[in-house]
C-alpha cells in the first residue's frame, strides 16, 4: 500500500470530526480513504494534547528550563568525575 503523506490541518479536520461522534470511525475512513487505526490514532493523539493546548508560555517555558538545568547539573556531575579522576592519574607527576 502507498503511504501519502498528509498535513497537519487535514489531520485535524479529520481527528476532530472522529471527536464530534457525528459519523462513525468507519465511515470517516471510507470518506477520507484512511484506514480506521489512523483515524483512531489521530483522535487518540489529539485528545492527548488537548489540555496542553491553553498552557501559558511560563509554565512550558519553566519545564524547559528544569530540563536544561537538568542536563547541566548532570554534566557538571560528568566533568567532576572526570576531572577527579586526572588528578589521581597526574598525582605522582607533581
Amino acid at each position: 500500500m502507498k503511504r501519502n503523506p498528509r498535513s497537519p490541518q487535514f489531520k485535524s479536520q479529520v481527528a476532530l470530526e472522529a471527536l464530534k461522534n457525528q459519523k462513525t470511525i468507519n465511515e470517516l475512513a471510507a470518506e477520507y480513504e484512511i484506514h480506521a487505526t489512523q483515524i483512531s490514532q489521530w483522535k487518540r493523539h489529539l485528545l492527548d494534547t488537548l489540555p496542553t493546548l491553553f498552557t501559558t508560555g511560563r509554565s512550558k517555558k519553566a519545564q524547559n528550563d528544569e530540563a536544561l538545568q537538568a542536563r547541566l547539573y548532570e554534566e557538571i556531575g560528568r566533568l567532576k568525575i572526570e576531572l577527579d579522576g586526572l588528578k589521581k592519574k597526574a598525582a605522582p607527576f607533581g
